[in-house]
């Protein structure tokens, strides 16, 4: 069951946000794409809730991109992202309509669209919802390497079956993925010998805190800095 976490500090979208450019169809979907077009490495970004406009996830788009990938931000949702605001559909009936199963299957044509340009190595990092559907990616063998951030939906079972490097950023505030079912994670992943593995819990910061800060709150911007960097460093040591 989702947790009134996913929804807090929703942020301001902006469609013309961020250094990169909006393209109409990606693997089929509207997407933010940011980077050298040429890049034998990808990264794919899946958004929490809130969608691909989101100013906070454009920038750390731009971030990753400065690090030689090609980034897409795919929209999953199809130009429906939840909406708080919108009292006659909470957020699970939002969810009823927008499983992280469906964005897995949406995700798919996106990878094979990066293949299709020439990419050799593609990385997917997830926020909340989206890690769900990058476990997904990392259990169908579709990517090379994954990072979840504050995880929703992420079973034990999910990341048993994880076949790819794979970094695990936590919350140490987080109803959704608390420090024990993150340590569970790091149990399951240390027992797999064939698995790559990185995870760590952020202390004093709660779940959505890498993506979704105010840029006012020095802390925050920090700890979600060092997430970035983490992240950032996973795919450089994964993908290159």
């Amino acid at each position: 069951m989702a947790s009134s976490q996913c929804c807090e500090n929703p942020p301001t979208l902006n469609p013309a946000g961020g250094a990169g450019k909006v393209v109409d169809s990606f693997g089929g979907l509207k997407a933010y794409v940011a980077g050298p077009e040429d890049s034998k490495a990808a990264v794919v970004l899946v958004a929490d809730v809130f969608g691909f406009e989101a100013p906070n996830l454009r920038k750390i788009a731009d971030k990753v991109a400065l690090s030689g990938y090609f980034v897409v931000v795919p929209d999953l949702f199809h130009g429906d992202p939840y909406v708080p605001e919108n009292a006659e559909r909470p957020l699970p009936e939002w969810l009823k309509l927008h499983t992280p199963e469906k964005g897995f299957e949406d995700a798919k044509p996106v990878i094979a669209a990066l293949k299709e340009k020439g990419v050799s190595a593609v990385g997917a990092a997830g926020y909340c919802w989206g890690a769900k559907v990058v476990v997904e990616l990392a259990k169908a063998k579709e990517i090379q390497a994954a990072v979840l951030l504050h995880p929703s939906f992420v079973s034990v079972d999910d990341i048993k079956e994880v076949k790819c490097p794979i970094s695990v950023l936590g919350a140490e505030i987080d109803k959704m993925s608390p420090p024990e079912l993150v340590k569970q994670f790091e149990q399951v992943l240390s027992a797999n010998s064939g698995v790559g593995h990185f995870v760590k819990i952020f202390p004093g910061v709660s779940h959505g805190w890498s993506v979704r800060y105010s840029e006012d709150d020095a802390a925050a911007v920090k700890s979600a800095e060092e997430a970035r960097a983490d992240m950032i460093d996973w795919f450089n040591k994964s993908l290159k």
